[in-house]
């Protein structure tokens, strides 16, 4: 289950980003997660996708 709270939300998807997946796009396909929804929460931290680095910074 993928974290409501944005702050935990960060840090499961940076992880998740980091370990398992090469692209945004592949994580949210293979959770069958919203992407817009994530970049949506994250956006609302002040943390934006960067696809170069694969992670939310």
């Amino acid at each position: 289950m993928i974290p409501k709270d944005p702050v935990m939300l960060l840090s499961y998807v940076n992880l998740k980003l980091r370990d398992f997946y090469s692209s945004l796009d592949q994580l949210c396909e293979d959770l069958d997660a919203d992407r817009s929804d994530i970049v949506e929460k994250l956006a609302g931290i002040d943390y934006h996708y960067d696809e170069e680095k694969n992670q939310f910074v």
